[in-house]
């Protein structure tokens, strides 16, 4: 991603290459790169000192034709229009690429909530939703976590909303705590993708995922989950970084310790069964599966020659610039575009949605056997556009979320 003011041109350029392959006709081209609501709102809260303060919301939906905007929330101090609508739009691309029933949507409120209390959080989550309360809905718009969100906001949302219509409504939003209409196995979904993903990358590259060295750099929900699940299946785990430092073992990480460590001390650093490694110096490792899970814009012109990992897993959103996927791609690395490598966490978001709308909940090895089934297919339909047309696995993908957005579009037709 690029910097605010630019995060929007940054998913055009990507757009506009797919576009241009799909031979998109101009009219269905002006549709999909225009977000259909943005929404600005102004938020006031007496803040525990008893002052007011006003705080910006947003939330954009980008695209609604395949069914209602779904995307989360994220209180940030750096939250802007542009961020939210490109995140919107590549929300879209996602559940486009997933095979899911959902648009593409995204909310933000322009807050530090670190330096605010609980109550001050909830007065605040609850007067953003009083303030958007018309635009989402089970059918219109289902938001989810995001930066500095979690069960609780969710929890907050999906009561606020239920005590406005006059009756409980679990389906306004995903990602809740369990009791409240929550799905098992939605933790690990994103982690739990990232790894189906990168183990069938390896069947088609004919790489054997026993024994694969990998290397993983952010140790968040994402990364963590990421590493344990390929270690299940025979990968090993050699090189681990976060926010702080990083450690590395030629032979193989013990990960379950590792994350008790890092659940204890809030980071990997200094973890004693293995030598210190710096996130600088993690992109040079000699492995088979490099895995960027923390932030975007990671890995860069500046890195990009160092990396010789034969499989890219994007798990964080946009971990990698332009320049640096042309370069890794030119020199024949293998990189799973992260809206299909990290589309497991909407994946299962659908199914939560879909459990509450019926009522009746799955068993988490029934909602991971699900997941299983549709981060396959859509690898394999990524894949195939990518033989197919002779082209990257990100440009496949938007191949595949443009076409099937614009089909739909065409066949709906215009309203007017």
């Amino acid at each position: 991603m690029a910097e605010h003011g630019h995060i929007f041109a940054a998913m055009l350029q990507e757009f506009d290459l797919a576009a241009r392959i799909l031979k998109l006709e101009p009219g269905i081209w002006r549709i999909l790169t225009h977000p259909k609501r943005q929404i600005i709102v102004s938020c006031p809260v007496q803040m525990d000192n008893g002052e007011i303060e006003v705080f910006t919301g947003y939330r954009v939906q980008y695209n609604i034709t395949l069914g209602p905007a779904k995307g989360g929330i994220r209180f940030h101090p750096d939250v802007s229009l542009d961020e939210v609508t490109a995140l919107a739009a590549w929300m879209t691309w996602k559940c486009a690429v997933a095979h899911i029933p959902f648009g593409g949507g995204k909310g933000g409120i322009v807050c530090d909530p670190t330096r605010m209390s609980k109550r001050e959080l909830e007065a605040l989550t609850r007067r953003y939703v009083a303030e958007i309360i018309d635009a989402i809905g089970p059918e219109k718009d289902v938001p989810a976590p995001d930066v500095n969100t979690n069960e609780q906001v969710m929890a907050w949302i999906m009561d606020t909303y239920s005590m406005h219509v006059g009756h409980t409504s679990t389906a306004v939003v995903t990602g809740k705590p369990i009791e409240l209409g929550g799905s098992l196995g939605r933790r690990e979904a994103t982690g739990r993708g990232v790894m189906i993903v990168t183990r069938e990358a390896a069947r088609h590259l004919g790489l054997n995922i026993t024994g694969a060295r990998v290397a993983v750099q952010g140790f968040g929900n994402v990364g963590s989950v990421s590493a344990a699940l390929l270690g299940e299946i025979g990968a090993k785990i050699v090189a681990v970084t976060d926010w702080k430092g990083g450690v590395y073992n030629e032979k193989g990480l013990d990960v379950a310790t590792l994350l008790e460590y890092a659940r204890a001390k809030k980071t990997v650093d200094e973890f004693p069964g293995g030598t210190a490694l710096s996130n600088e110096d993690l992109w040079g490792l000699d492995v088979d599966v490099l895995i960027p899970a923390a932030l975007e814009n990671q890995i860069t012109m500046d890195n990009a020659p160092a990396i010789k990992a034969r499989i890219v897993t994007e798990g964080a959103n946009g971990p990698t610039t332009p320049d640096a996927h042309k370069h890794l791609h030119e020199r024949g690395v293998f990189v799973i575009p992260d809206i299909l490598a990290n589309s497991g966490g909407v994946t299962v978001s659908y199914f939560e949605w879909v459990q509450d709308r019926y009522g009746y909940f799955w068993e988490e090895d029934e909602v991971n056997t699900r997941l299983e089934k549709k981060m396959i297919e859509a690898f394999d339909d990524v894949l195939q556009t990518s033989l197919k047309y002779t082209v990257d696995l990100r440009t496949a993908a938007y191949i595949v979320a443009i076409s099937r957005v614009g089909t739909v579009t065409r066949m709906r037709g215009m309203y007017a």
